[in-house]
């Protein structure tokens, strides 16, 4: 499913905000060659709250960096 509203834009890389089948709206942010580099991992009840997610994601952790964790 490719269908979506598409909310920001990135060098390489589309937000989509989409419904899923069980209605809930969901983000994720795509690169051009198709990937799905990220996704927002839960749903939402409406298509505002799956956008204050994304933008929350991209206000709060433009410059986040990476730690290396074991499990």
């Amino acid at each position: 499913m490719r269908e979506g509203v598409v909310v920001g834009r990135m060098s390489d890389a589309t937000f989509e905000v989409y419904e899923d089948d069980a209605g809930d709206y969901r983000w994720r942010l795509v690169h051009d060659n198709g990937n799905v580099i990220a996704d927002s991992g839960e749903g939402y009840a409406s298509k505002q709250k799956a956008k204050q997610g994304l933008r929350s994601v991209k206000e709060n952790a433009p410059d986040a960096g990476v730690e290396e964790v074991a499990e």
